[in-house]
């Protein structure tokens, strides 16, 4: 009676979950498609200008900067997520790893406005000094994003190299394989799997972030033209605006997260099939 009951206990948990996604969809689609069909399609997508003054929407540059942002925080985050897992799970002694491991455990709790207020005051005038200009930008963006998915990556990536079995690096060594060259060549290589799910969760965990990137942005409506200069994302122009908003104008902050939402979808189902493929 007790497993049966408990069979119950985790179906309805299971549907409860289901249904909260597919209740999001309903709302997004509902209230989202209508607004996109008044617009335009291809004005709403591809337009180059975001004046809801004028009734004049166009997300082509939010969906540029979401990218850029996005790309950015990966090339930053995911080499350095990646050699650290490396690093805790067959370098690092112990008495270190006690310090280190639940110092990465508080980065993913701190909320994502620490970050942003840290970019601010930290990031934002290093980059000044460095490159000049306002300090606000595409990398600056990239880069506190960058540090934001480390837990996320590193812890999964960890996990994923301590399922290896103990025989694969035991066998590189047998054959005479340096330490490193085990590590690098052997273990992690049939890692390959858990590494990659943490890299896709760390790419969903930059995409969908917006307080953060708000603060370090530079919040410009327009597609940047390089690493400095400001930019917006999907998620930070709905944020800005959704206050103020009414009518046509929210209706579109709507039919923007539409776009994001099926953006994310298509990231993951292209993870998904490179993983079929690859794997």
């Amino acid at each position: 009676m007790k497993e049966k009951a408990m069979q119950w206990v985790f179906l309805a948990a299971a549907s409860i979950s289901i249904l909260a996604v597919a209740l999001i969809c309903i709302f997004l689609f509902a209230n989202g498609i209508p607004a996109i069909q008044e617009i335009g399609v291809v004005q709403f997508l591809t337009g180059m200008k975001w004046k809801p003054t004028n009734n004049i929407f166009g997300i082509l540059p939010m969906i540029v900067g979401s990218i850029y942002v996005t790309a950015g925080a990966i090339i930053i985050g995911v080499p350095l997520g990646i050699l650290c897992a490396a690093f805790l799970a067959h370098f690092c002694p112990k008495g270190i790893y006690k310090i280190i491991k639940p110092a990465i455990e508080l980065l993913a709790g701190i909320p994502s406005i620490v970050y942003g207020f840290f970019g601010l005051v930290v990031i934002v005038p290093m980059m000044q000094e460095i490159f000049g200009g306002g300090g606000k930008g595409v990398l600056t963006a990239s880069i506190l994003l960058g540090i934001m998915i480390l837990p996320t990556v590193i812890g999964v990536s960890e996990a994923a190299i301590r399922a290896v079995p103990e025989t694969y690096y035991e066998g590189a060594l047998a054959l005479g394989i340096t330490h490193e060259r085990s590590v690098f060549f052997t273990v992690l290589p049939a890692a390959k799997q858990g590494i990659f799910a943490g890299v896709v969760l760390g790419i969903g965990r930059a995409i969908g972030e917006t307080m953060a990137v708000i603060m370090v942005a530079g919040n410009q409506a327009t597609v940047p033209e390089g690493l400095f200069s400001g930019v917006r994302t999907l998620t930070a122009n709905i944020v800005m605006e959704m206050g103020y908003a009414a009518d046509l104008h929210r209706e579109a902050l709507l039919g923007t997260a539409v776009v994001l939402f099926v953006f994310i979808l298509l990231i993951n189902l292209s993870f998904s099939l490179l993983k079929r493929r690859d794997f």
